[in-house]
């Protein structure tokens, strides 16, 4: 049975995917962070539509959004939030953006949903309920050998950019099968549905896995940084994959 705050997050995101679609494709203007990364009116409204129903439902849990910051992170339990995580293709008229809702307790990633309402996929998982995609249950392959596999990568540019890292993942390409680049919530939708086996990533923030890495160790699967380290609010690396093949991953990028 789902719990309150299952219930909530999801209300939440259906709130955000009032607002997304009713914006899309609408020529919003784009600002840019400081970060360099894009802003649109979407972006925010959409983070505000989230905020107002978590913090109607439990006034008292933290609060970590893309948008409009942070409010008591030193709580129990702390939402993280990302309205749209994939602006640059909400801008570029391409479906391949979510809004991304976790929550963090005690430390500890239990909740996610991920909702890409304009692609058609909903996924949300909770600790020791399961994994669900548009409300089937869900489970990563069963794919043991490297030789077999399907990786997905996403941004790699600080691997690039460092001969050892670029070396690290080199290593791993060249013993898989079939190398994609799915990117943002699609290719761990697709890992945690058991369409492909791994998913490697760097230059990421929490708020864009942290929903992910709950629903993919729900589905079975195993999500860690590059390093094999966990995952909170400091990981900007991603190794993904379901449970037979993350330690051969690991242990060939160590090599």
């Amino acid at each position: 049975m789902a719990s309150r705050e299952l219930i909530a997050a999801l209300e939440a995101a259906r709130a955000a995917a009032a607002v997304i679609e009713r914006l899309y494709r609408s020529n919003l203007a784009v600002s840019i962070k400081a970060d360099r990364s894009p802003v649109t009116e979407a972006d925010v409204l959409a983070e505000r539509a989230i905020r107002s129903v978590l913090e109607a439902q439990f006034p008292d849990y933290g609060f970590y959004g893309e948008e409009t910051g942070q409010r008591a992170m030193d709580a129990q339990n702390i939402w993280l939030v990302d309205p749209i995580d994939g602006t640059k293709s909400f801008v570029r008229d391409c479906p391949f953006f979510s809004t991304q809702i976790a929550l963090r307790r005690a430390g500890k990633l239990v909740l996610g949903v991920s909702s890409a309402s304009v692609y058609g996929e909903l996924a949300w998982a909770e600790r020791g309920g399961g994994a669900f995609l548009n409300g089937e249950p869900i489970h990563v392959s069963a794919v043991s050998a490297l030789s077999e596999a399907i990786l997905s990568t996403g941004n790699m540019k600080t691997l690039a950019a460092s001969p050892i890292g670029w070396r690290r993942y080199g290593a791993v390409v060249g013993r898989v099968n079939r190398l994609r680049g799915y990117g943002d919530f699609l290719h761990y939708h697709l890992l945690a549905r058991g369409a492909l086996d791994v998913v490697m990533e760097s230059d990421v923030n929490i708020l864009d896995i942290a929903a992910l890495s709950v629903i993919v160790q729900e589905a079975g699967g195993t999500f860690t940084d590059l390093d094999g380290g966990g995952i909170d609010l400091g990981t900007t690396t991603v190794l993904a994959a379901n449970a037979a093949l993350h330690a051969p991953v690991l242990a060939a990028m160590r090599e």
